[in-house]
């Protein structure tokens, strides 16, 4: 039985009795170009396979998909407004990164234009650790853009659960701190930080993606209305957590990056409920476990820079993602760093404060039992007083007239006292 021959244009069988090269429908089609009448002068017209000899193209007979410019390999990622395909662009035969709108042409006017912003955004910001942005545009009624294609793990699948050293982890995030405030220069905040959203590339270099969430400092335009809850719970800081877009700003990023840096000394983020209003009640109102505890490898000054970070008060926080950059580098180095010991939580402070005055209670009246201090440890002046005292106490004893059970004085040595009876000497009974 003889081979069956594939059209090398899209794939399709060929007739038995057909002549070598493309099938008769792409014949027709380079014929009639795009109904316009004129004959198609592209060679890789974006509504058919390109003809192409590329090695890494798809093999005859392979079923393909089409996106305008873009060969749809395989899907990447989904979100909760967008999906992500490894593509190729066919114009420039390049791999890239394409997203589109998840509801497609039924999306609502309010999701087009956050994914439009979301473009928008990250196409303004050329930084090598942002992930550009190369094409924006709709396509039959469904939005995409098109961007770098990244070859590797996120940050959450590089920790899954196992911690980073100390200086990688350190390293990860001074470098995407310093990418952030490039971001904060230009009036853009990220406000959906997580270990999802930063990709490792093929030379260990993080990079920024997924500006969905992205919003201009001088205006949000109604796309965050007070009372909506955005982002990532476990990453989130209060202030976000607590839907109040007016508070948000850029030491709301600087809150996420300590969020990942937790995670990645950790294994965890540093808040984790069963659902997620749970953990939206941990961002608001409980300190995050001490990074020691769960890692004992971490170096003190690094949980120091974690956890102001990640203080409910944004006041508290470094004042820049710049700032924070250069703590890191100082910790990097080896250098002191400028941030003090982390301050208690006031709830913290409450019980230390309630337990302290309880165990001093307790050691009053238990010292106080067994006559301490003795004579021997106290100093010559407090002898000197407490002999006086003593002196002092006769004294008013022989001026109430001390009655003894005689009713006479008690001798003394050569001198005469009266006799100290136990007695409530304040009613003047004798017990």
């Amino acid at each position: 039985m003889a081979e069956a021959r594939l059209c090398p244009q899209c794939g399709a069988e060929l007739p038995v009795d057909a002549p070598a090269g493309l099938c008769p429908r792409c014949l027709l089609q380079q014929g009639i170009g795009n109904g316009s009448g004129t004959p198609s002068t592209t060679v890789n017209d974006p509504t058919l396979a390109p003809r192409t000899t590329n090695p890494g193209g798809p093999a005859p007979g392979t079923k393909v998909r089409y996106f305008g410019d873009y060969e749809i390999l395989e899907e990447i990622a989904r979100g909760g407004m967008g999906v992500v395909y490894k593509a190729r662009q066919m114009s420039l035969n390049r791999p890239v990164a394409l997203k589109m709108i998840l509801a497609g042409e039924w999306a609502t006017p309010e999701a087009r234009q956050r994914f439009r912003a979301e473009a928008e955004a990250a196409a303004n910001l050329q930084h090598p650790n942002i992930v550009a942005i190369h094409e924006v545009g709709e396509h039959e009624g469904q939005q995409y853009f098109s961007m770098d294609f990244v070859a590797g793990k996120n940050l959450a699948d590089l920790v899954r659960g196992n911690p980073l050293s100390a200086e990688r982890a350190a390293a990860y995030v001074q470098t995407i701190a310093e990418a952030i405030h490039f971001a904060h220069q230009r009036g853009i905040l990220h406000r959906d930080l997580k270990p999802q959203n930063v990709l490792i590339d093929a030379e260990d270099r993080p990079r920024i993606t997924d500006f969905g969430l992205a919003k201009r400092v001088e205006t949000d335009s109604g796309l965050t209305r007070t009372g909506d809850v955005i982002g990532s719970p476990s990453y989130m800081p209060p202030e976000q957590a607590s839907s109040c877009p007016d508070e948000v700003g850029p030491h709301s990023d600087v809150y996420s990056l300590g969020a990942i840096l937790y995670e990645l000394l950790t294994g965890r983020p540093p808040f984790r409920g069963a659902t997620t209003w749970e953990t939206i009640c941990q961002v608001l109102q409980t300190p995050p476990v001490s990074l020691r505890k769960l890692n004992p490898a971490v170096p003190r000054d690094l949980e120091t820079i974690c956890l102001k970070c990640l203080e409910k008060s944004p006041a508290k926080r470094f004042g820049s993602a710049h700032e924070l950059a250069e703590e890191l580098e100082r910790f990097l180095h080896g250098e002191r760093i400028l941030s003090s010991s982390r301050r208690l939580e006031p709830a913290r402070m409450g019980r230390w404060v309630k337990w302290g005055a309880l165990i001093g209670a307790v050691l009053c009246v238990v010292l106080g039992a067994i006559g301490w201090p003795p004579q021997s440890f106290l100093s010559a002046p407090d002898k000197r007083r407490d002999a006086e005292e003593k002196s002092d106490a006769g004294n008013e004893r022989e001026d109430a007239g001390v009655i003894g059970h005689d009713g006479g004085p008690v001798p003394v040595g050569n001198q005469t006292q009266p006799r100290l009876i136990r007695g409530d000497l304040r009613c003047g009974r004798i017990v």
